[in-house]
């Protein structure tokens, strides 16, 4: 089984989301990256982007595919990950690490529908099946 840190909240569409303060930093999971396979690019939006909760946020591609990434939150992108854009492999290595994709600081306290990461392994392997 993929590694799903306990401090992290997750998608059923397969993002990590964690609160630093004010911001929140969004990724892909282990599980996505390792079945992506070798990430060679990937496309980030511009800071001060507004995004809504769903809405596209980024997309990374691999020599077998390219996935749509979907922002868990709404608001307003304050930073992106450069290096991932430079270095796409960054998020196969380090996908809760380095291999962060965006920063997000939320318009205004919405309730957000998120696993624990208990329930995202529970959804995960119900998906092999």
């Amino acid at each position: 089984m993929s590694q799903v840190p306990k401090e992290l909240q997750y998608t059923e569409t397969h993002e990590w989301i964690k609160q630093e303060e004010e911001i929140f930093t969004i990724g892909i999971t282990d599980h996505a990256q390792t079945m992506l396979g070798d990430l060679v690019y990937v496309e980030l939006p511009e800071i001060d982007t507004q995004i809504e909760s769903g809405d596209e946020c980024a997309v990374v591609e691999s020599v077998k595919a390219a996935a749509d990434i979907y922002s868990p939150i709404s608001g307003e992108v304050v930073e992106i990950n450069q290096d991932v854009i430079d270095n796409p492999q960054l998020i196969n290595q380090e996908p809760y690490g380095r291999g962060w994709l965006i920063r997000i600081r939320p318009f205004e306290k919405e309730k957000i529908s998120l696993l624990s990461s208990d329930d995202y392994t529970k959804a995960v392997a119900a998906e092999a099946h």
